[in-house]
Formats: C-alpha cells, sequence, structure tokens
C-alpha cells in the first residue's frame, strides 16, 4: 500500500514539473530579434514607423524586452527597454513617475507601462503563420497593431 502511494504521489510530481516545463518552454517562442512589418500594421491614425525592431529574452522568468523604433519624419530613434532582472526579481520597475510591469497572461506577455498617471498596454503574441503581433493600447487613442517578422 505504502508503495502504490509513494508511486503516485512520484507520477503526480513528474506530470506537474513536465507540465510546468512545456508551459515554460512556451514562453521562450517569442525570444529572439522581430523586425517590423510596417506594410501589415495599423498605425490607428498614429505616426508611421519607418523601421523597427524588438528584443525578446525570457530566460527562466527574468523577461528583457527591448524596442527599437524610427518615426516617419524623426531625426531619432526611439529606444524602450523594459526588464524584471531587478534586484528583487519582481516583474515591477519603478523610476521616477514611470512604472513598468511585465508579465505572462498565458501564452500573451503583457507589458504595463504608467508614467504621469497615463496607462499603456502593450501585448506581444505569436500568429499562427509565424509573425508576432503587438497590440499597443494608449490612453490616447485607437488600439495599434503591429506586425514582426523574425529577423
Amino acid at each position: 500500500m505504502r508503495i502504490n502511494r509513494l508511486s503516485t504521489i512520484t507520477g503526480v510530481l513528474s506530470t506537474l514539473l513536465v507540465s510546468f516545463s512545456a508551459f515554460a518552454g512556451e514562453h521562450q517562442v517569442l525570444n529572439g530579434t522581430w523586425k517590423l512589418v510596417p506594410a501589415k500594421s495599423d498605425f490607428a491614425g498614429q505616426p508611421v514607423v519607418q523601421t523597427g525592431t524588438v528584443r525578446i529574452n525570457d530566460d527562466r522568468g527574468v523577461i528583457v524586452v527591448t524596442r527599437s523604433f524610427v518615426y516617419d519624419g524623426a531625426t531619432e530613434t526611439i529606444f524602450y527597454n523594459d526588464s524584471t532582472a531587478n534586484s528583487k526579481n519582481s516583474p515591477t520597475i519603478k523610476a521616477g513617475n514611470l512604472k513598468t510591469k511585465t508579465k505572462w497572461d498565458h501564452d500573451v506577455l503583457k507589458v504595463t507601462t504608467t508614467h504621469s498617471g497615463a496607462v499603456t498596454l502593450e501585448s506581444y503574441s505569436l500568429s499562427k503563420d509565424g509573425t508576432m503581433m503587438v497590440s499597443v493600447v494608449t490612453p490616447a487613442g485607437k488600439p495599434i497593431n503591429l506586425i514582426f517578422q523574425r529577423q
């Protein structure tokens, strides 16, 4: 009787470990560098991005999202970087009146940025065709949908 119980517990723990590993591995599918495809993106009336890249690295729950964009008519590159790799390994970063939180919601990576009370939500997901879709919802406008190809 004791051997059967131990065998059952071991089986359940093994199943949980495999399930956790598979779930964590799914998040790494977005890892890599992605290049914006402006012609397939919907900027919802916002300034058009000429070029852009997003680099995502999820290494055992430490998530780093780096974004670099050049807007139509702009003379500079806009660069953003979010990471959960801070001293307490917390998914929230605070710097002055800027607060960023990065987390997984099932298979969607969500980055919530609060700046001076205004909240922007970015949602990163893999499409069936292998492209990455990024939905950006800002307080000032309609949702922007950006399409990226893996570089």
